[in-house]
């Protein structure tokens, strides 16, 4: 049975996850700290739950769900994986960093794995399917843990509400297409863990959210 721990970090109040199981192997989902006080929950909330990194996961590479990674990675070194699609907004992070109020150092180091549609990420006794919803932005993907019926959707899927489509590599249509193909098609109880804001879950969002009506 894996368990899900969520942390609010940063001044953009981003949603990371811990994912662990009996193994006590867990997948970093958007590792978004931003101080050394959230590198010091986190490192006590890993040291407590005595787990074991397996895998750093991106939904996409927007720096609020990726300002701690350096931290996590020089405390597992581990790789990190995201879409390939991705790639450039990743090597560019550091310029959006300063822009933004984020301070995320080299980041070149650090092994990526590039991933694809419906690619299975194993960890301990279970695994977590990754599933392409671009849109939001180039390369966004969602992670699907169906056995506690989870969805991690990132930026692209929020409690009433979507992703903005307005940044660069941004595309309306597509996000809409893609949520509708790739997320709405799970079933209605599964959870939606957002990268932004309070949870819900598809059978809502299927009800409640304008944006699907």
């Amino acid at each position: 049975m894996a368990k899900i721990e969520t942390f609010v970090f940063n001044h953009i109040e981003e949603n990371t996850y811990v994912v662990y199981d009996e193994t006590h192997c867990c997948l970093v989902i958007d590792p978004g700290m931003e101080t050394p006080a959230e590198n010091d929950i986190m490192a006590e909330f890993l040291s407590k739950q005595n787990l074991k990194i397996t895998a750093i996961l991106l939904t996409h590479t927007h720096i609020d769900h990726m300002a701690g990674l350096r931290w996590i990675y020089d405390n597992s070194k581990v790789p990190v994986f995201f879409h390939a699609d991705a790639g450039k907004i990743f090597r560019q992070s550091e310029i959006y960093a300063s822009v933004l109020g984020f301070n995320v150092g080299e980041l070149n180091d650090i092994p990526v794995k590039n991933i694809i549609d419906k690619e299975i990420i194993p960890f301990g006794n279970a695994e977590i399917e990754a599933r392409f919803v671009p849109g939001h932005a180039a390369g966004s993907m969602v992670y699907c843990l169906h056995s506690e019926k989870a969805v991690f959707t990132g930026d692209a899927l929020f409690c009433g509400s979507i992703g903005r489509t307005d940044l660069p590599t941004g595309n309306y249509d597509l996000l809409i297409e893609k949520l509708r193909s790739q997320v709405l098609t799970l079933p209605d109880d599964y959870r939606i863990f957002p990268g932004h804001g309070p949870q819900s879950t598809i059978g809502d969002e299927k009800l409640y959210n304008s944006f699907f009506k």
